[in-house]
């Protein structure tokens, strides 16, 4: 795997997103590479839970802009259906997440801004630094981050989800624990891995077969709608790619500029 990086120590295996000159945006292969580690750490019986986390400043910047500006360039013909799949790669990503049976505890050290907030969202804890930033900044590119909307409605409120998708607002990481979307207050930078371990090693004691039948109960039954969300907010998110709106957004990113609306 060329982005995503395993270490297993103990029962703990901890998935690096290692990408860290693109601030771990989601290109196609990252997200590949992601599916696959987290099918191996399934496979692999001493492993009894596992930290999500990343190499470098960001822990996750979001969908690659750079790819959906490539795929903008195709042929009216190729575009939707090159959209259609890159966003259901991280829609399946994001369920792939949602139903392995172990616990799965992010470590956010730095942004996790839109599709990269929504990776953390899919993991059943989060840890963060006290340098954490979370943002839903779609909008402000002409884009719909519903996979993301979708994961924070379900993890804190909709009022919440509501307020972060429609402006783009930054939540720092003290208001993400007063909010309840942390499971401890924030530490230092360099203690962050460390407590999301604890954290998933003490998730880890109980009985595997009890664990698995919680997480389930949690992300597909009292979040029974929750994998036809991602599912539909994928296409819908493919779908908006085709706007106008979207390729200003998508060409003032590459510019470096702001897009007026």
């Amino acid at each position: 795997m060329q982005h995503v990086e395993v270490k297993v120590h103990e029962s703990v295996a901890t998935l690096l997103i290692d990408r860290p000159e693109k601030h771990g945006a989601l290109s196609p292969g990252l997200l590949t590479d992601l599916r696959q580690a987290i099918s191996d750490v399934h496979q692999e019986k001493r492993v009894r839970a596992v930290v999500l986390t990343a190499h470098g400043k960001s822990f996750c910047s979001g969908v690659d802009m750079s790819v959906l500006k490539a795929i903008g360039d195709l042929p009216d013909s190729e575009r939707l259906q090159q959209w259609l799949t890159y966003w259901r790669e991280l829609a399946e990503t994001c369920e792939d997440m949602l139903r392995f049976p172990k616990p799965i505890v992010a470590a956010v050290d730095g942004h996790a801004i839109g599709a990269g907030f929504a990776i953390a969202l899919a993991c059943d804890m989060i840890v963060a630094s006290d340098r954490a930033v979370f943002s839903a900044q779609a909008v402000r590119h002409g884009l719909v981050g519903g996979i993301t909307a979708a994961l924070l409605a379900f993890r804190t409120q909709a009022s919440l989800a509501a307020r972060m998708s429609l402006t783009g607002t930054e939540m720092l990481a003290d208001e993400a624990e007063s909010v309840g979307l942390l499971c401890r207050p924030p530490v230092a930078s360099e203690q962050v891995w460390i407590a999301a371990t604890e954290v998933a090693k003490q998730a880890s004691v109980g009985s595997p077969q009890a664990i698995q039948a919680t997480k389930r109960l949690i992300n597909e039954t009292i979040g029974e709608t929750l994998m036809t969300q991602i599912s539909a907010a994928a296409a819908d998110s493919a779908t908006a790619c085709t706007t106008e709106s979207a390729t200003k957004g998508i060409d003032a990113f590459a510019s470096k500029n702001t897009p007026s609306w």
